[in-house]
């Protein structure tokens, strides 16, 4: 993806929606890989185990989301659950994010299409100085 462009990110926990801002909009999903069944199965050898599990899958997954977006001038992170907030902290620590401007939103869970258009109407309001 080049540089320049503008993304829109809605997330939760288990997926993010990343939609690039261009002429089409087209979405990309990435999924966090702690499922319901791992977690099951984490907390039946115990609680601490899920949780390390659970860290360690989510912080693979914020890495993912991270080397997707890491070229774009500025990101849109929106969503209805904390996850946006902490991968906004990620990327303000990742000097590789330096430059991007990040911005975060609260949204309901939404279906593709008013994703598309949650982003447009952002980047329509606030656009580059």
């Amino acid at each position: 993806m080049t540089p320049g462009k503008k993304i829109g990110v809605w997330m939760d926990h288990s997926s993010a929606h990343l939609t690039e801002l261009a002429v089409v909009l087209s979405t990309k999903v990435i999924d966090s890989r702690f499922t319901h069944e791992e977690k099951e199965a984490a907390l039946s050898k115990s609680e601490s185990t899920m949780h390390n599990m659970q860290q360690h899958q989510r912080a693979e997954y914020y890495k993912k989301i991270v080397e997707a977006i890491k070229d774009y001038e500025e990101v849109l992170l929106f969503g209805p659950t904390g996850a946006k907030l902490e991968l906004f902290n990620i990327m303000l620590a990742d000097h590789r994010c330096s430059k991007i401007k990040l911005e975060v939103k609260n949204s309901d869970k939404l279906v593709e299409n008013q994703q598309h258009a949650f982003i447009k109407d952002y980047f329509s309001k606030h656009l580059v100085a």
